[in-house]
Parts: structure tokens; sequence; C-alpha cells
């Protein structure tokens, strides 16, 4: 079985000029780190012209379906009928996103496949983390 799960979906870039472009994203989501989720932009979508990648709780975003969450540089709430909107906060600006909420709940339901919510620190290596971080101590 899998432990990684990538999903492209299609993001509605928000911006001052009527047009919303599309971008491609990708969210991701691994085994290893249970509690998080990813979502990447490829270079070209950004204006740095560097892949980046944002990093989150899958929490948030299952939250973010059903109300506005999120107070910090991470926020997401429901927009219209079937529309998610993702705020990433950063000091070069913010960046505001429409992905379609089918294909979020699409991705949370496989995430819940791979591993259940609040089951999720049963994936935890604890002995494993606690040694790196002595690892250095001594």
């Amino acid at each position: 079985m899998s432990i990684v799960i990538e999903q492209p979906v299609e993001a509605r870039l928000v911006a001052a000029a009527p047009r919303m472009p599309s971008i491609p994203a990708t969210l991701h989501y691994d085994r290893r780190d249970p509690f998080a989720v990813r979502m990447t932009f490829p270079a070209p979508a950004t204006l740095e012209g560097v892949e980046v990648c944002w990093t989150f709780s899958r929490e948030l975003l299952a939250a973010g379906q059903r109300s506005a969450e999120g107070h910090g540089d991470v926020r997401v709430r429901p927009y219209g009928y079937d529309r998610t909107v993702l705020e990433f906060h950063a000091p070069e600006g913010t960046a505001v996103v429409h992905v379609r909420s089918s294909e979020i709940r699409r991705f949370l339901e496989a995430t819940s496949e791979l591993v259940p919510v609040g089951l999720e620190h049963l994936q935890l290596d604890l002995d494993h983390g606690l040694a790196e971080l002595m690892r250095d101590a001594c």
C-alpha cells in the first residue's frame, strides 16, 4: 500500500484583474507525517519563479470546508456552492486561490482511507523521533 497521496488540483488565483487564471497545484499527504498536508505550486505559477510549497494541517483543510478556519499563515473557508478559498500569507504578500471543494473532499477521503482521522498518532515513530532529537544533545 502506498504511503503517499498526490492529487493534482486546478487552483484559480484571485487577483485584482477580473480574470482569474487557472494554475496547477498538487495536494500531498504522507503517512509518515500524518497530521500535515502540503499544497505545491510549480515555479511558472509563482512570482519568484521557484516551486512554492505550503504545509498545514489536514484538520484545517477539513474544517475549512464547513466554516472559515485558520488564524496564521494559512486560512481556509468555503465559498459559494462548490469552491473553497485558501489564503496563503507571507511577508511578500497574500495569495488567494479557489479550489473546487469536490476535489478537496476527494483528497481528504483518500487521506482518511490511508490514515483514519483520529488515528494519526499510530503512524508516528516517537522512539525514533526522540532518538533523532537526542542524538546531537550529547
